[in-house]
C-alpha cells in the first residue's frame, strides 16, 4: 500500500483494512514499519475527526471507584467528609481544592479531569 495523509473517510477506512491485515507483522521489517506508519495516521485522524473529551468530575470519580471497587465510604476516606460524598456523587456540591488533590494523590485520577466544568 501506498502510505499517504488519511484525508477522507475513505482513506482511513482503507488504512484500517490495510493495518489489519498486517498488523502482526515484526517490528523491523517492512510492513512492520508500514504497520507503525498507519497506526500514526490512523491515530492523528481520530483524534482530529473523533476526539473523546475528558469525562467530567463526578463521571470520572465514579468510574474509577468501579475500577478499583471502592465503596462510598472509602471515598469518603480520600474526600475527607463522609457527608460529602453523596452531595459530590449527586452534583449538589462541587468539589474543592483539597478534595481535588486527595482523589488526584490516591486515586490516580487526572486533574485535567477533576477540574472540568460539571
Amino acid at each position: 500500500m501506498e502510505i499517504k495523509v488519511i484525508k477522507t473517510e475513505e482513506d482511513y477506512n482503507r488504512a484500517l483494512s490495510r493495518l489489519e491485515e498486517i498488523f502482526q507483522t515484526p517490528a523491523g521489517t517492512k510492513e512492520g514499519d508500514e504497520a507503525e506508519l498507519l497506526s500514526l495516521l490512523i491515530e492523528k485522524y481520530e483524534d482530529e475527526h473523533y476526539p473523546i473529551e475528558a469525562p467530567d468530575p463526578v463521571e470520572a470519580i465514579k468510574f474509577r471507584m468501579e475500577q478499583i471497587g471502592m465503596t462510598k465510604k472509602e471515598l469518603a476516606e480520600v474526600i475527607g467528609y463522609r457527608s460529602r460524598v453523596s452531595e459530590i456523587l449527586s452534583r449538589k456540591r462541587k468539589l474543592n481544592l483539597k478534595m481535588i488533590r486527595n482523589l488526584h494523590k490516591k486515586l490516580n485520577i487526572p486533574y485535567e479531569s477533576l477540574i472540568k466544568e460539571y
